[in-house]
């Protein structure tokens, strides 16, 4: 096991990759393998192969361009100039990125690159350095954690998170349990949400953030806590979005999921420093 890592690292430098964007994404992998308790070599695949594909992924036109699909919609988020300081220190600057409806993005990069701070400057939530934003109206935002009432059943989330809506309380606890089925999850009425393991409080962070239908997703790495089952339900459900003509927006790790997306956006290679 110890022996992939290195093996995937000099793979990547003979690729052509700097040397120390090589070792920054064999670290990467191996603790995402780590994560799952697995060998990467079952993981992943034999390590040239999976570096090899992996640099495939990084320099196709699409990834951190705003190349688009024939059958793509409108411009759902548009980045132009986007950065970020925190006193003296870059997080990052210079962000480019057009999402548009009927597309996946992914941000990927090291830790601490800013990933998350770029996905709420996308939501609103924080206001960039420099650079504009324009993004359409109706968004969902899903964190990746937090944004739940322990005391509260998810049927009182449907209803609260409804409410801001606009949505009456039946209408909102009747979208709320579908959602919730198309990620394998039937909520029982009367278990508080603190009862519930991560990756179920996880799933009702997902349905929570699309239960008002909105046009653009932005999901910060959805997936904490799923299974392999759900892992792929999430998936799925990603790219019914882009079929329905939704924009989606995903941070994520999982760097041999980046043949799902449209875009790429490698954030690690635009930082100035640490979040």
């Amino acid at each position: 096991m110890n022996d992939w890592p290195t093996r995937f690292e000099a793979e990547l430098i003979r690729l052509g990759l700097q040397p120390g964007r090589a070792r920054q994404l064999s670290t990467e992998t191996a603790d995402q393998a780590g994560e799952n308790a697995a060998d990467p070599d079952h993981f992943f695949g034999p390590a040239h192969l999976y570096a090899r594909h992996l640099v495939a992924e990084l320099q196709t036109p699409a990834a951190g361009t705003t190349a688009t699909r024939c059958e793509a919609g409108p411009v759902m988020l548009r980045l132009s100039g986007v950065g970020k300081r925190y006193r003296s220190r870059t997080v990052f600057s210079g962000v480019d990125l057009a999402v548009r409806g009927g597309e996946v993005a992914a941000i990927v990069g090291a830790n601490g690159c800013g990933k998350s701070t770029l996905l709420r400057i996308c939501a609103g939530l924080t206001a960039p350095s420099s650079g504009t934003v324009h993004r359409v109206r109706r968004i969902g935002f899903v964190p990746q954690d937090g944004g739940l009432a322990g005391w509260l059943t998810a049927d009182e989330h449907f209803t609260l998170f409804g409410a801001a809506a606009g949505m009456v309380p039946r209408k909102a606890r009747s979208t709320g349990t579908h959602l919730a089925s198309l990620l394998a999850w039937r909520p029982s009425g009367a278990q508080p949400v603190q009862e519930l393991s991560g990756g179920t409080r996880q799933k009702l962070n997902l349905v929570l953030g699309q239960l008002h239908g909105p046009d653009l997703l932005l999901l910060d790495e959805p997936y904490q806590g799923f299974d392999q089952g759900a892992y792929l339900d999430f998936w799925r459900q990603v790219h019914a979005w882009r079929d329905a003509g939704r924009a989606v927006v995903v941070v994520t790790h999982l760097l041999h999921e980046l043949q799902n997306v449209d875009h790429v956006l490698d954030l690690g290679a635009v930082s100035g420093g640490t979040a």
